[in-house]
């Protein structure tokens, strides 16, 4: 593999060897770097989305190693925001794709193709009665939007809720329903759409010891019996007033997270999620399941993030590891809201469901399958949760290691009694450095306060292990600079 090159103003990564790793990358002979930064000033988004003080310019991925231009290899934590789900250029995926490039790429939903078929029967056995009518897309804005239309065509009414700190996406129609607040605009938009308090055990007014789903509990104390949740009834409360004062008293549906992902992996109290849809149906609301970061058996004990709450959703969106970074989504309802759009709307889609995203996306299903995914991401998740909660008892800046499976956040705060956010400059620091040590972790939390640690499906214990002692390094480096 390619040797770290050495960092002048960091001498830890000599200390915790990376994983060995028998691919070789190419040599890089594309745009020199310089060249690469010229191009982006002047010819693409001014709109600031890349990580570091100076962006990785990569080059080459392999399963859960990233290989930038200059040869350096990375531990990849991130999966390119939650995308790759069985590991970047997984051989098996990468076989089916070269195929079908020269076979047929495009045909448009005027002509029928075997590969869109085909997944549907694959995707459909692997969700629950009635949920088996699927719409295909081509991204998670795009599934949600279209699951908007079908809540709103289905039920007659226009009022939608969703949780503070959501999100669902960046079109202009679902903007209403994403609730981060960086990704609000100034110019009107989101008709009809409200927010409700996220009931976070960790952040929020209530939270305890029992309350989430996760092998690592809050800090916070509560004197609930283990079966009951006095959080949850509270944030239930809150919701019920929602639903009383800002809704009219039909609505049209509820979008929710099983997890939240570009919050910082939040989790809710057991069973909220349960009584919340109960409620928004008794206004004849429908359900809707966000499964674009949590869908797949990233979570581990389940295959949906629905199900480890419980809940049976009317409608299901799933986007990103779909189709291990090639761009596709689907939107799974039932029989019955299928037909109240189609009644309401020519619903078409030019490369929705075409050949190649199809074909991929069979791959995907087969090598979470063949490949025990689901229960790597139970068990490696799980040893990483614990592994990484110990940090929490270390360093007073660690206030909470959170999550399920392969979906992890660790929140920074200034001190626990606070949970202040840390400052945005420090974490960008511990970011920085555990960078120039070899991994890649991501960002999220309204104050880009939480680390977001969510690798590819196929990672092991051993490249767990390595990441633990890097982001502890970074943080020890931390103290050592404040102490300064």
């Amino acid at each position: 593999g390619a040797s770290r090159i050495a960092v002048p103003k960091l001498t830890l990564h000599t200390k915790h060897s990376m994983p060995p790793c028998d691919f070789s990358p190419e040599k890089y002979q594309s745009l020199a770097y310089s060249r690469v930064l010229a191009i982006h000033k002047q010819h693409l988004s001014p709109v600031d989305t890349a990580y570091f003080r100076k962006p990785l310019l990569l080059h080459q991925g392999h399963m859960e190693w990233l290989f930038d231009s200059e040869g350096n290899r990375y531990l990849d934590f991130f999966s390119g925001i939650v995308t790759v789900s069985v590991g970047h250029c997984h051989p098996k995926v990468s076989a089916v794709a070269k195929k079908q490039i020269d076979r047929l790429w495009h045909t448009s939903s005027v002509f029928f193709h075997s590969p869109m078929h085909e997944y549907a029967e694959k995707l459909s056995a692997l969700l629950p009665e009635p949920l088996k009518v699927i719409f295909l897309v081509n991204s998670g804005s795009e599934a949600n939007d279209l699951a908007m239309v079908m809540a709103r065509a289905h039920s007659n009414h226009t009022d939608i809720i969703s949780f503070r700190g959501a999100y669902h996406g960046c079109s202009p129609y679902i903007l209403g329903l994403t609730n981060v607040g960086i990704y609000k605009m100034e110019v009107p938009g989101g008709i009809g759409c409200q927010s409700t308090m996220c009931p976070d055990v960790f952040r929020g007014p209530w939270g305890g010891i029992h309350c989430r789903d996760s092998p690592v509990q809050t800090v916070r104390d509560c004197s609930c019996a283990p079966d009951s949740c006095q959080a949850k009834e509270r944030y239930i409360e809150q919701f019920k007033d929602t639903l009383n004062t800002s809704v009219a008293t039909s609505i049209a549906g509820f979008f929710a997270e099983p997890i939240q992902g570009v919050n910082g992996v939040v989790q809710y109290p057991k069973e909220f999620l349960r009584e919340a849809f109960a409620l928004v149906r008794e206004r004849g609301g429908v359900c809707i399941a966000d499964e674009v970061q949590t869908g797949f058996g990233r979570l581990g004990s389940h295959f949906w993030g629905f199900q480890t709450h419980d809940v049976l959703p009317d409608i299901v969106t799933m986007a990103k590891g779909i189709g291990n970074g090639f761009p596709m989504a689907a939107v799974v309802t039932t029989p019955e809201i299928a037909k109240s759009l189609a009644k309401r709307l020519l619903h078409f889609s030019t490369f929705g469901g075409n050949p190649l995203a199809c074909a991929i996306g069979s791959a995907v299903l087969e090598v979470i399958e063949e490949e025990n995914l689901q229960r790597n991401s139970q068990e490696v998740g799980t040893y990483m949760l614990l592994k990484f909660a110990k940090l929490r008892d270390e360093f007073d800046i660690v206030g909470d290691v959170r999550g399920k499976g392969l979906m992890v956040g660790i929140e920074m705060v200034q001190d626990k009694i606070s949970r202040q956010p840390l400052p945005k400059t420090e974490v960008n620091q511990i970011h920085e450095d555990c960078k120039d040590m070899g991994l890649l972790v991501g960002r999220g939390g309204n104050f880009s306060q939480t680390f977001r640690i969510v690798p590819p499906m196929c990672v092991t214990k051993m490249e767990v292990d390595f990441a633990f002692e890097v982001f502890r390094a970074a943080l020890i480096q931390h103290m050592e600079r404040r102490a300064k």
